[in-house]
């Protein structure tokens, strides 16, 4: 029966990814620009937008993915209806995909999405309350829930601005968004101090899987420059042309950029999927160190 509910709840959120494709079409273009484009600016470039291929189709897996895994792990331990929380996650997936997606494309997190997750969080913060956690036991303090909840958002948004001021001090750049300080603190909502500390692992662990292959193409295409040069009768010359071939790139083109908020969608989305298998794996630990109330 569970993997029939599965089943059913994966045809669904296919359905639903697709209709992220349509939907992503009609946002303005201004949701999808930096904060200070330019229409009229020379390197302005219009936002890109979602593809039935590949985007739809991902967009589908990923929320089939979500919900169907949702549907077959929470039966486990719940012993009562859930709907509040039921309705957060159905909420919660799509708005992480669009934030993934508008990353990748267009290198921007808009406001939109955060605070819609943020508003969802604050859905999984009313199930706590209605419908009851399986982080806090009955003795627990009535404060528990929001100290975990909101907690987890200041401590998730908190420490990206210090790994971001950090960066910026040491390498003069932007070394982390304000919209993945926006969105990390906003997932705190939704996943909790616990689920915080998976949202981060899982993050970490798909981000570097990533960035391993984008590292080497760069250290290719560097390889490639340095021979191009150096085989150029007019090394200066040729220098100059890639400089101002690299700075004709807009800033979502970047080769070498790698988006954070994607990742920290996925780690928010699969705790929310899998938060019961997390608990029994966190339970254990939690108990030993007197951290489970």
């Amino acid at each position: 029966m569970r993997l029939l509910f599965a089943g059913i709840a994966a045809v669904l959120g296919f359905a639903a990814g697709i209709l992220l494709k349509f939907l992503f079409d009609r946002f303005p273009e201004k949701w999808l620009q930096d904060y200070d484009y330019d229409p009229k600016s020379p390197n302005y470039r219009p936002s890109r937008r979602m593809k039935i291929v590949p985007h739809g189709i991902l967009a589908g897996l990923f929320c089939a993915a979500f919900y169907a895994a949702a549907t077959y792990f929470f039966k486990e331990l719940l012993t009562v209806p859930m709907i509040i929380h039921i309705i957060a996650i159905v909420l919660t997936v799509p708005v992480l995909f669009l934030v993934l997606i508008s990353d990748k494309l267009n290198r921007i997190i808009p406001d939109q999405f955060w605070i819609l997750i943020a508003v969802f969080g604050l859905i999984f913060l009313a199930s706590d309350y209605v419908e009851g956690s399986i982080w806090f036991t009955e003795d627990a303090a009535w404060y528990a829930p929001l100290i975990n909840r909101f907690g987890a958002a200041i401590l998730g948004g908190g420490v990206l601005f210090l790994i971001g001021f950090i960066g910026e001090m040491v390498a003069s750049r932007e070394a982390m968004g304000q919209g993945d300080m926006k969105l990390l603190a906003a997932c705190g909502l939704v996943t909790g101090l616990y689920g915080l500390i998976v949202l981060v692992y899982v993050s970490v662990i798909v981000a570097v899987f990533f960035a391993i292959p984008l590292l080497i193409r760069k250290r290719k295409r560097i390889a490639e420059e340095e021979e191009y040069v150096n085989n150029s009768d007019d090394p200066i010359r040729a220098k100059m042309e890639l400089k101002i071939k690299k700075q004709e790139i807009h800033f979502a083109d970047d080769p070498d950029y790698l988006a954070f908020g994607p990742f920290i969608a996925i780690g928010a989305g699969v705790f929310i999927a899998l938060e019961p298998v997390f608990f029994n794996i966190l339970l254990p630990y939690l108990t030993t160190f007197g951290l489970h109330f």
